[in-house]
């Protein structure tokens, strides 16, 4: 199956750069470029891509505020979007993460990890390094002002799903989460899939997210 790509960066050399290296996969295609979010949000409801690269500083709507748009759109539930970013710790990515963004992307990745990082998204799982996962952990912990989402939003779950819930929110993968549970890695990520699917998490950031909000996990 191709996977089917949209690039928004208000920069022409970076989306010709991307396009180049992406084109280059067989099972890849990019669809369309855009300047802008808002350009974004309206080519995504048009050509319905499977992931969307978002540069977060564009003109007339942020990658931010298009991020919102097209995760908020029941019409664009397949579609998956990964922030790119200069910097892995920018400020701007946690709040993509939170908004629903499946992840992020350095703009320095190497060729063959921006090709794996699409596959990898367009899959269903995130894109969220060890550090990216502290750091969300220490926002939360850092803003208890913020309201916290309905505890009770986890009564769906088994006991074995709260706990790999919250191995997911340490950072642990799926062969971590194994390891710790005594289980294979496929049966941690079936538990995985199924706490995502019960909660309506579109993929493994927004579940991390979801267990700060509700005090399964704590910093």
């Amino acid at each position: 199956m191709t996977i089917r790509v949209l690039l928004a960066d208000d920069q022409t050399l970076v989306r010709a750069g991307f396009r180049l290296l992406l084109d280059r996969a067989a099972d890849i295609d990019v669809v369309a470029e855009v300047q802008d979010g808002a350009l974004a949000v309206a080519a995504c409801r048009e050509l319905r891509p499977d992931v969307v690269l978002m540069d977060i500083r564009m003109p007339v709507l942020d990658g931010l505020a298009a991020t919102r748009e097209i995760v908020g759109d029941p019409t664009l539930a397949a579609t998956r979007v990964v922030v790119l970013t200069t910097f892995e710790l920018d400020e701007y990515v946690f709040e993509a993460l939170r908004a629903g963004a499946s992840g992020f992307l350095a703009k320095d990745i190497e060729p063959e990890d921006l090709r794996r990082a699409v596959r990898v998204v367009a899959a269903g799982d995130a894109l969220l390094s060890p550090r990216v996962t502290r750091r969300l952990v220490t926002e939360f912990a850092g803003r208890p002002a913020r309201p916290a989402a309905d505890s009770t939003r986890l009564a769906v779950l088994t006991d074995r799903e709260r706990e790999v819930m919250a191995l997911v929110a340490g950072g642990l993968t799926n062969v971590e989460i194994g390891r710790e549970l005594h289980m294979s890695p496929a049966t941690a990520k079936t538990h995985v899939n199924r706490a995502m699917m019960k909660l309506g998490a579109r993929d493994r950031a927004q579940l991390v997210v979801l267990a700060y909000q509700t005090g399964l996990a704590t910093a």
